[in-house]
């Protein structure tokens, strides 16, 4: 593919990132508040958000295999339109005070997720091999778009129109409807998305049991999960420690920044220094997070570990992305991306709903504290396959004592704290 046309093809990607992670965001507001005034008790506020979650999962199997016959091209353009569908019958769900009906509607939101999490590995298929992983930063470097859009059109929808909430879910849908104009101009060549008829490739058991495939899945896993985890217990973390609802926003807000502004330069780091390097960084970044909160709960240490919470899950989640993309070929894209994004979304799922009982039973400090062991198991997988493979060893080794000392300090002072 012409450099021209590369770019132009990750900048199409990009876009419909940015507009994808908008409503995503716009749901994540808006969605529990809008079920708190229909729900006739406080436990079900929240299903609208978990329907959408269930609707990714249902939907990410057959969005990649389908994908596979029809193409990139018609798959997104399918995710942008059901999208727009769940925004129509979210609002109506709204109009109507049926909460059934709202949260059907962001089931079919979950669905359009599902397809959008192929938007980074269509820039990885697009773009050649010294191009790959800043195509992929680059596509994810659209939430920060989402970051600052988002929760400013979910609040001014929400009493644009009555009932509450109503304008908010017929702005998604316009949004939804720009993202399927924007990739009207994808063209992803033939040869990418159609291998021939007689590669059928790896079963995915064989695929799956490779090293780095492994390592790529758990890194992934892990910085999404973790990142999920104390996302969701920092609002509750934060009012129950006297800190104002805008407070705990405007540290979200300043989370999310950090999740997708080092995306402009998180491919070109990977291109200079290696994926494990870049990980391992990751895995250091989770270090200081945990470490941060042990300072405080005032705003400072909130904020500061959010933040590094942030950029932690952009060099394991791009970095995860990076390496996996190595492990499959054409023929056998579909299978390894889907299983990959599958797990990484359950472990995401399940942290989500075991944050508020963590907490409560933890406490914030505690509940980050015993996140040490995992991060631990994440390095160790990380240096493993960099000895393995004979890949970037040197540095390997010196990044993991320097998480190795990390740890050494947490425990001198887990042992002062008891």
């Amino acid at each position: 593919m012409h450099k021209k046309t590369m770019h132009r093809q990750v900048l199409i990607l990009a876009s419909a990132q940015a507009l994808f992670q908008i409503v995503s965001v716009m749901v994540m507001t808006v969605g529990a508040l809008a079920g708190s005034q229909i729900a006739k008790s406080p436990q079900w506020a929240t299903l609208p958000i978990a329907t959408m979650f269930l609707g990714t999962a249902v939907a990410m199997f057959p969005a990649s295999m389908w994908m596979v016959r029809a193409g990139r091209r018609a798959g997104f353009l399918l995710g942008t339109l059901l999208g727009a569908a769940g925004g129509l019958v979210a609002a109506f769900g709204i109009a109507s005070a049926s909460l059934p009906a709202l949260a059907f509607g962001t089931f079919l939101i979950g669905a359009y997720q599902a397809f959008a999490q192929f938007y980074r590995f269509a820039a990885s298929e697009v773009a050649d091999e010294a191009y790959r992983s800043r195509a992929i930063s680059l596509v994810m470097a659209g939430g920060v778009v989402a970051a600052l859009a988002g929760p400013l059109l979910a609040r001014l929808g929400g009493p644009l129109l009555q009932p509450e909430y109503l304008g908010s879910f017929l702005m998604l849908v316009v949004v939804s409807l720009i993202a399927t104009g924007v990739l009207l101009g994808l063209h992803i060549p033939a040869s990418v998305h159609a291998p021939a008829e007689q590669d059928e490739g790896r079963p995915w058991q064989r695929i799956v049991a490779q090293p780095a495939y492994l390592v790529a899945l758990f890194g992934a896993a892990t910085g999404y999960g973790i990142m999920i985890l104390a996302m969701t217990a920092t609002p509750i973390a934060m009012v129950h420690h006297h800190h104002a609802l805008g407070t705990a926003a405007t540290v979200i807000q300043l989370h999310v920044l950090g999740m997708f502004l080092p995306s402009f330069f998180t491919g070109a780091l990977i291109a200079r220094f290696g994926v494990l390097r870049i990980m391992l960084t990751g895995v250091l970044l989770f270090v200081g997070h945990i470490l941060m909160t042990l300072t405080g709960t005032g705003f400072g240490s909130f904020a500061s570990a959010l933040v590094l919470l942030g950029v932690g899950w952009n060099f394991m989640y791009i970095g995860g992305t990076a390496l996996l993309t190595g492990t499959y070929s054409p023929a056998e894209k579909a299978r390894a991306q889907a299983i990959n994004d599958m797990v990484i979304f359950a472990v995401g799922l399940v942290c989500s709903f075991g944050a508020g009982g963590l907490l409560e039973m933890l406490g914030w400090q505690t509940m980050n504290l015993v996140l040490m062991p995992w991060l631990g198991l994440a390095a160790a997988s990380l240096v493993w396959l960099g000895l393995a493979t004979d890949s970037e060893p040197h540095l390997v080794v010196r990044l993991s004592k320097r998480l190795s000392d990390k740890i050494n300090e947490f425990a001198g002072r887990l042992e002062d704290r008891q």
